[in-house]
């Protein structure tokens, strides 16, 4: 059986987390910092906090920007349910908005069109390692919005925050991820390009409007649980003295999993190279079938290939759905990236309707995500086009 996404994991990995065992430390502490360090020359940013999840990256990025109760914040409908759910989180209003037909990605223009007078941000979606291209919405957003304070009055806009779970790697015209929105939000959970087995980041764009060292300060703060000091600072002499200034959260990521993290980070190069070489060997395996695999690379685009997103010539979910099943009976592990929020029962509850967002629908219904990871061969590749060329011939047939 061909896997989906195993995590790709050598034995540098296992002993630099081993390393950190022995060392007796293993809560955050300097392997976490070297982490972030790292990450932040990578992502062309000043300042990056290692977090538990990506989740947690975007809920302290609406809190950093002061969203709560009262206020709006725009995500798209095709998207997965952490995009959505750290919203509510914060008491604000989820306002969704659908995608352009034949893509899961809603334009800048559609974005602008949902805001109102309690807007306070927006967040956007690098779907399968392609970078969303958030730069037109400065225009578009100037001087509307909730920008009475904080940071989006700092903008003159509401604050634009990036879901970049997909995209660590990815850029536009050479502006890597983190630089691109105003706030970015990383994943490295175990099927991400880099993993540490869980956790994500949080950064910013270095000419922010706001003091980069104080927001780097407030978000290390918050993700533990408010306090002034960490473990590390507080083990120093008789430096335990520590104040708590907020009832907050507990989101810090341990240098168990940096030290993961830290080690894949070294050869992150060679990953991205990686996938993208397979993402080719699929437009090859599957051209002339019928298949159209999403765009990655392009006008300046440079994704990191994270899913081999592709649509299906198929008539909807249940012809889609039959050719997942015979995928599998082929040995060949397929998934869908995503069911449109509106389809969940959690998001029905808030008073979505599917009906209201056709094109996120006609999107889900005849995608398919193939396996798409390093422990995947060319030989691989060829079977999955094999198997899934000879799935659709069954629909064909049957119909």
């Amino acid at each position: 059986m061909i896997p989906f996404s195993p995590p790709t994991l050598n034995q540098d990995d296992i002993d630099a987390v081993v390393e950190v065992l022995r060392s007796g430390w293993i809560t955050s502490g300097p392997v976490g910092r070297r982490f972030e360090e790292q990450l932040a020359q990578r992502c062309g940013t000043t300042a990056v906090v290692a977090l538990s999840s990506a989740t947690a990256a975007l809920e302290l990025a609406l809190r950093a920007a002061g969203v709560g109760r009262g206020d709006e914040v725009i995500v798209p409908a095709y998207t997965y349910t952490a995009s959505a759910s750290v919203i509510d989180h914060v008491g604000a209003t989820i306002v969704m908005v659908d995608g352009e037909p034949g893509s899961p990605f809603p334009s800048v223009e559609r974005i602008a069109a949902a805001v109102t007078d309690r807007t306070r941000a927006v967040i956007t979606v690098d779907l399968a390692g392609v970078p969303f291209d958030s730069r037109p919405l400065d225009a578009l957003l100037a001087g509307r919005g909730r920008i009475d304070d904080g940071l989006a009055a700092a903008l003159g806009r509401p604050v634009i925050i990036s879901d970049s779970a997909h995209s660590l790697g990815a850029s536009l015209e050479g502006r890597p991820c983190g630089t691109i929105a105003d706030l970015t939000a990383f994943s490295f959970h175990a099927v991400k390009n880099l993993t540490t087995a869980e956790g994500g980041a949080l950064t910013w764009r270095p000419d922010l409007p706001t003091d980069g060292e104080e927001l780097a300060r407030w978000v290390r703060t918050f993700s533990l649980h408010g306090q002034t000091k960490d473990a590390l600072a507080k083990s120093h002499g008789a430096s335990w003295e520590y104040d708590i200034i907020a009832p907050a959260y507990k989101c810090n990521m341990p240098d168990t999993l940096a030290a993961l993290g830290l080690s894949q980070l070294g050869r992150y190069e060679q990953t991205l190279e990686r996938r993208r070489e397979l993402l080719a060997h699929y437009a090859e395996g599957l051209a002339g079938a019928g298949v159209e695999l999403l765009p990655h690379d392009g006008d300046g685009v440079v994704s990191s290939a994270h899913l081999a997103i592709a649509t299906l010539p198929v008539a909807g979910v249940a012809e889609r759905n039959r050719i997942i099943q015979d995928l599998y009976a082929a040995g060949v592990s397929a998934n869908v990236h995503y069911k449109p929020l509106p389809l969940l029962t959690a998001y029905r509850n808030l008073g979505f309707d599917i009906a209201d967002f056709p094109n996120a629908f006609a999107f889900y219904a005849t995608e398919v995500t193939l396996p798409l990871h390093l422990a995947l061969s060319d030989a691989d590749v060829e079977q999955v086009c094999t198997a899934l060329a000879g799935a659709l011939t069954g629909i064909r047939k049957a119909a």
